[in-house]
């Protein structure tokens, strides 16, 4: 997961963006090995050494089109635990309906290797990945490592897509995070064909907002959880990024545009207030209005504690898996939407939800389990959970 709270989008749009270019490296030379017009190879990107002095590289696949064109990349497993994407960009690999026009496309599955070989999001020296870059030559691990995936992924390109799912115990449903300011990176986000678009500039020090600082603009897809290869979440980032090399015509690919769109411009996590054990009543993707039920906090035996409520009307961009909780735990991410913006995607899921959002909608859902409002208040009427009670039921028995 990129980001915890989304900042607050600007209200305006730049029409120039000062974009500090970095000192360009050639993207088909990759030390010894070239790759020719039309070719596709896999390289090796040396990023580190192992405790006992062996060379570290991450794997690189580079697919090189027979005209120039547009370098992009697509990055996965920045932070190592996080690999839906790494499935996705295997897909793209092995996959010979993609075929460049134009162009160029590098593919990084795994840039965090140290973190993927642990299944950790963390680097051995406990720092995350995703919050140093660029990075500098001198100083830590995670600086040091971050400043050569820098310069030679990003400096070999001229825009970006990064990969990533929500952090531990957490799922997301799919969005993607932009800096919708950015008159390139707001093309991309749109161009994508994800139905939420999340606006912020990303975290300091996080690969994308770097990218875009240094010249390559970049966005981010945040969907599923951790540890996870899962089927319908690699459909949606491979039919993104077809979208996107087909906007920038590297490909002859039909766009698959979605069958709404909207940018949110702010989200808040709905936090536990008390100890317990929850019972879910949405899911990722659900819309909510504004006092609706989200989870009942409740005791290990069932006696109903307290009760969360959406604050505003809002769509669940994410939410918690564990329903074991402590007081201010996270419990549900709230993308916040306006009344008209609720009724525009009620209407347009009631008469057209695409088969693939139904599928990811669905298929998240698997991972909690969901219990109707009203069905959680009639099972606490019908208990004898109070003392006269059980006095009345032990005098029956």
């Amino acid at each position: 997961m990129e980001q915890e709270k989304t900042e607050t989008g600007s209200a305006g749009k730049s029409s120039e963006i000062d974009r500090p270019k970095l000192p360009r490296k050639d993207p088909h030379v990759w030390g010894k090995v070239e790759v020719q017009p039309g070719e596709g190879r896999a390289v090796q990107l040396v990023v580190s050494e192992s405790f006992s002095g062996l060379s570290l590289p991450i794997p690189v696949f580079v697919k090189r089109s027979p005209n120039p064109g547009p370098v992009v990349f697509v990055t996965a497993a920045i932070h190592g635990d996080e690999i839906n994407g790494t499935g996705a960009i295997r897909q793209l690999i092995t996959d010979q309906n993609v075929r460049l026009n134009k162009g160029t496309l590098i593919l990084v599955p795994v840039v965090n290797i140290t973190g993927f070989d642990r299944h950790s999001r963390y680097l051995p020296d406990r720092r995350d990945l995703n919050r140093c870059f660029p990075g500098t030559k001198k100083g830590s691990l995670a600086s040091r490592m971050s400043r050569i995936i820098f310069q030679e992924i990003v400096g070999r390109c001229d825009f970006g897509i990064d990969l990533h799912t929500a952090s531990v115990r957490r799922t997301n449903f799919p969005n993607i995070r932009a800096d919708m300011k950015d008159p390139e990176v707001v093309k991309l986000a749109h161009a994508f064909g994800g139905e939420l678009i999340v606006d912020g500039r990303g975290p300091d020090g996080a690969f994308r907002r770097e990218a875009c600082k240094a010249g390559c603009p970049t966005i981010v897809l945040e969907a599923g959880e951790v540890w996870k290869v899962e089927p319908a979440v690699v459909r949606y980032a491979v039919r993104g990024i077809r979208n996107v090399l087909t906007t920038l015509g590297m490909i002859e690919q039909p766009v698959v545009a979605p069958a709404w769109q909207m940018v949110i411009r702010k989200s808040t996590w709905v936090r536990a207030d008390l100890g317990g054990f929850l019972q879910f009543h949405v899911t990722s993707g659900d819309l909510v209005r504004k006092g609706m039920p989200l989870a009942t906090n409740s005791s290990l035996t069932g006696s109903s504690l307290n009760t969360l409520e959406s604050p505003f009307d809002a769509i669940v961009l994410g939410m918690t898996t564990l329903p074991a909780i402590s007081p201010g735990d996270p419990v549900c991410n709230l993308a916040s939407i306006s009344s008209d913006e609720f009724d525009t995607v009620e209407a347009s899921r009631l008469s057209v939800f695409s088969s693939l959002e139904e599928i990811l909608h669905d298929e998240l859902a698997t991972n909690v389990m969901v219990v109707p409002a009203h069905q959680n208040e009639q099972r606490q009427a019908s208990r004898p959970d109070s003392a006269d009670a059980l006095d009345e039921s032990a005098e029956r028995e």
